[in-house]
């Protein structure tokens, strides 16, 4: 045996180390070289891990990169720079989304095109009160979207259409955005009292789709009488019924009348909208805006029977109405009393859209629920005199005032059971009376160009106070015993003249 291999000293494992160590010099030599080349692949074994480490870094690194160079991508081709962050937490799309990309684009488009829109849509406006908007951020859980994503399947804006000239061209825009368009169109009202008309129709509305959402522009028209009219959807035949929910659209059930509304521009989720300055004025108009139409029609069917008066105190009665009334309105209005026109003037405006000449007086109606104690004072500070005071607040109140040589006569109506009536007073005799109509609505309508009330249910309304042959003139007329709807109803105390009865 070799003495100098047998001199080796043998390797040994520190058991406090993971490397080996020697206790002695290694020996120089043949097998001094078979440990370096043991040692060198050992050593070299050891430091692959430290080189895998850093590969797997740099693949992370750039998989990090390629992700977020493609949500810079999404978000630059999805989304608007300058608008809200749209993306939910999940990073998909919601029906949230969606819809507010659908307005988005709309709303481009308008702008593009110049279009006089504000937004209409009750739903959207509700948000905007600051009760609703506090109750709406405990709930919200994509703010990006607080007004304008509303949950319902259709936006609703209105258009002044005098303000617009009607353009094809932004319709074929619209399509070629994506959108499909659905155009109702109808009669215009404001020719209707022509003998000859053009036939030609108006744009009344307008129904866009993209992704299963509806966004409604409905027109909006000037009458004489300086307020906003709309007219109805109807769809004609051959038209689309399952284009849109139409039983959700905020208009179109019936024509509507507004005021004029003041606009402010403003930012809602990002994008520039017009709204009603005052949004509650807006909506509680929106609720009672239902519009009829004079049965023009018919009221030259009458016309040729029972051709109107065209004596100069006839054309000067009529005038003096027209005065009257939008004095009448005008004080109501401030008083936050709402009316209506009631026995003939209200037969007038039916059977043939002016009033009854013969009839030298005004007949207007008010809930007495609406009743103020200082009605009479500004009737009187506008001029009107009182004539009389019939009744009390708890019944059978009645008041008249005399402008010029024309009476204004308040009828104040009172709800009872399933019937609305009220009452009526003869001085001389303090006979009590009540005239009984079928429950009724009030509607817009127009009258010597002005913007009036009626029943809703105008032929009942009439029918109740004239009878069948309500569209039969009759010039002999006796308010204790013609109408069809009166009742006595006993004697005011004597005792209580002085009180109930006040003739001036």
């Amino acid at each position: 045996m070799n003495r100098r291999l047998a001199t080796i000293p043998p390797l040994i494992s520190n058991t406090l180390s993971p490397f080996p160590v020697r206790l002695d010099p290694p020996i120089l030599g043949d097998t001094d070289h078979r440990f370096r080349e043991h040692e060198k692949v050992f050593f070299q074994g050891y430091r692959m891990p430290r080189l895998n480490r850093t590969l797997v870094l740099t693949v992370l690194i750039i998989s990090s990169s390629v992700f977020l160079l493609f949500q810079l991508y999404y978000y630059r081709k999805y989304v608007n720079k300058s608008g809200p962050h749209i993306l939910s937490q999940t990073g998909h799309l919601t029906a949230n989304d969606v819809q507010w990309q659908t307005v988005k684009k709309f709303l481009a488009l308008t702008h593009r095109f110049r279009l006089p829109l504000f937004l209409a849509d009750t739903t959207a406006l509700t948000l905007l009160s600051q009760d609703a908007l506090r109750q709406h951020d405990r709930k919200v859980r994509e703010p990006h979207c607080s007004f304008l994503c509303t949950g319902r399947p259709v936006m609703s804006f209105a258009l002044n259409a005098n303000l617009w000239k009607h353009d094809s061209t932004f319709l074929s825009a619209a399509e070629q955005k994506g959108f499909e368009l659905l155009e109702i169109r109808g009669q215009d009202p404001r020719l209707a009292s022509l003998d000859t008309l053009s036939g030609e129709e108006i744009p009344l509305h307008l129904l866009f789709r993209l992704h299963g959402y509806i966004i409604q522009v409905v027109f909006l028209y000037e009458r004489t009488g300086n307020y906003l009219w709309h007219g109805p959807l109807r769809l004609k035949a051959g038209m689309d019924r399952t284009f849109a929910p139409f039983k959700l659209l905020d208009y179109g059930r019936h024509a509507g009348a507004y005021d004029r509304p003041e606009l402010v521009l403003t930012v809602l989720d990002g994008l520039d909208v017009r709204i009603p300055g005052n949004i509650s004025h807006f909506i509680l108009e929106q609720r009672h805006a239902h519009f009829l139409e004079c049965r023009h029609r018919d009221a030259r069917n009458f016309l040729q029977l029972y051709p109107e008066d065209s004596f100069p105190e006839a054309v000067d009665f009529r005038r003096k109405v027209k005065s009257l009334l939008r004095v009448t309105a005008g004080i109501l209005t401030t008083l936050g009393i709402p009316f209506w026109l009631s026995s003939g003037t209200c037969l007038g405006w039916f059977r043939q859209c002016s009033v009854i000449s013969y009839s030298r007086d005004v007949d207007i109606g008010i809930f007495i629920v609406d009743y103020r104690p200082d009605i009479i004072t500004a009737f009187r500070e506008a001029g009107l005199s009182l004539k009389h005071k019939f009744g009390k607040v708890e019944d059978s109140l009645e008041l008249s005032f005399l402008s010029e040589d024309v009476k204004l006569d308040i009828f104040f109506f009172y709800e009872e059971g399933d019937m609305m009536w009220n009452g009526g007073t003869q001085a001389k005799s303090g006979r009590k009376f009540k005239y009984i109509f079928p429950r009724f609505s009030l509607c817009w309508a127009e009258l010597l160009e002005l913007k009036v009330r009626v029943p809703c249910e105008t032929l009942d309304y009439v029918m109740a106070n004239y009878g069948n042959t309500w569209n039969i003139p009759v010039r002999s007329w006796d308010w204790k015993s013609s109408p069809s709807n009166v009742q006595e109803n006993g004697l005011w105390p004597p005792a209580e003249w002085d009180q109930l009865i006040q003739v001036y």
